[in-house]
């Protein structure tokens, strides 16, 4: 496992490297089911059909956003855009509509 959750300084709980994370190294992939509403741990992908909702149910729904990000998603899939140390918060940026 290369993650862990912990209390983030960020936002309530945050995602965290347990090991080393070298750059393009895949993190881990969101787990989720398709989610009727927006609510807590929603995950808005882009796909044929437009935007779709996913209810993330695992660790990963802990990673925060940041507007200098080291990690990127491709799908459900995460993974870093630079070099991560151990115990190091992992974060992507959210999208647009969030600074």
């Amino acid at each position: 496992m290369k993650t862990m959750v912990q209390n983030s300084s960020i936002h309530g709980r945050g995602l965290f490297s347990s090991t080393e994370i070298k750059e393009g190294e895949h993190i881990g992939t969101f787990e989720g089911i398709p989610a009727k509403r927006n609510n807590k741990y929603i995950l808005w992908l882009e796909e044929e059909k437009g935007l779709i909702p996913y209810r993330i149910i695992n660790e990963m729904k802990y990673a925060n956003h940041s507007t200098s990000p080291n990690a990127e998603l491709d799908g459900l899939n995460m993974f870093a855009t630079k070099r991560i140390f151990i115990g190091e918060e992992i974060t992507f940026h959210y999208g647009s509509d969030w600074s």
